[in-house]
């Protein structure tokens, strides 16, 4: 029998800290883009909320866990509110490499709370894996297909959804292993942020496809 008292708190503080990494990766995609305030806001919520809406409706979850935890909704909107104001004030330029790092945060946080969530529900390993690399993942997708880009987890060749499956097997390792979930979960979000973080230092990258010659 696993923990069951500070492992909800801890999953919840995770997805928070993830919610408000990925509204910021998505506010300065939108800054970059240069977006009215509407857009800025739309971006960073889906940037935020949409790899969790999504593991939700796989996982037949309600609520919504931003429904759940409606404080993170007016979270969002002051941070939006307060970044536009800073960014103008101090004609701050925003750049993809500045949106990476939250956006690597969010990552390793979002890869491990959807595989626990998702092993919570007794899935297979696999299952659950694949439902934290969702999670991670389709936010930042989202964010580049309204900013009318190729989702760079998509054409970034640095690992990303790469480093989330990986994360998510070390949570499941741990737990196999004998783990108590908290340790488990914080394992697998340090490993998927700590890969994704090594990627960006060292400029690894992924081989690209290469066609051959047309005929």
């Amino acid at each position: 029998m696993r923990e069951p008292t500070l492992l909800p708190l801890l999953l919840t503080t995770l997805e928070g800290a993830a919610t408000i990494a990925f509204a910021l990766s998505g506010l300065l995609e939108a800054a970059r883009k240069r977006l009215d305030a509407v857009g800025v806001c739309v971006v960073a919520g889906l940037a935020a909320f949409g790899g969790g809406t999504l593991r939700d409706v796989l996982l037949d979850r309600r609520p919504f866990f931003w429904v759940e935890h409606a404080l993170w909704l007016w979270l969002l909107l002051g941070l939006c509110v307060t970044a536009m104001l800073l960014l103008r004030r101090r004609h701050f330029a925003p750049t993809e490499k500045a949106m990476q790092w939250p956006d690597a945060v969010g990552l390793g946080l979002f890869s491990a709370s959807g595989t626990q969530l998702a092993l919570a529900q007794d899935l297979p390993a696999i299952v659950a894996v694949l439902m934290g690399v969702v999670t991670a993942v389709f936010g930042g997708v989202l964010r580049d297909i309204v900013c009318n880009e190729i989702p760079s987890a998509f054409r970034d060749h640095r690992p990303y959804a790469v480093c989330a499956f990986a994360g998510g097997w070390v949570l499941v390792g741990a737990r196999t292993l004998g783990l108590d979930d908290s340790a488990a979960l914080l394992l697998g979000a340090g490993a998927a942020f700590g890969l994704r973080a090594l990627a960006l230092a060292t400029d690894y990258r992924l081989p690209a496809w290469a066609p051959g010659p047309e005929r």
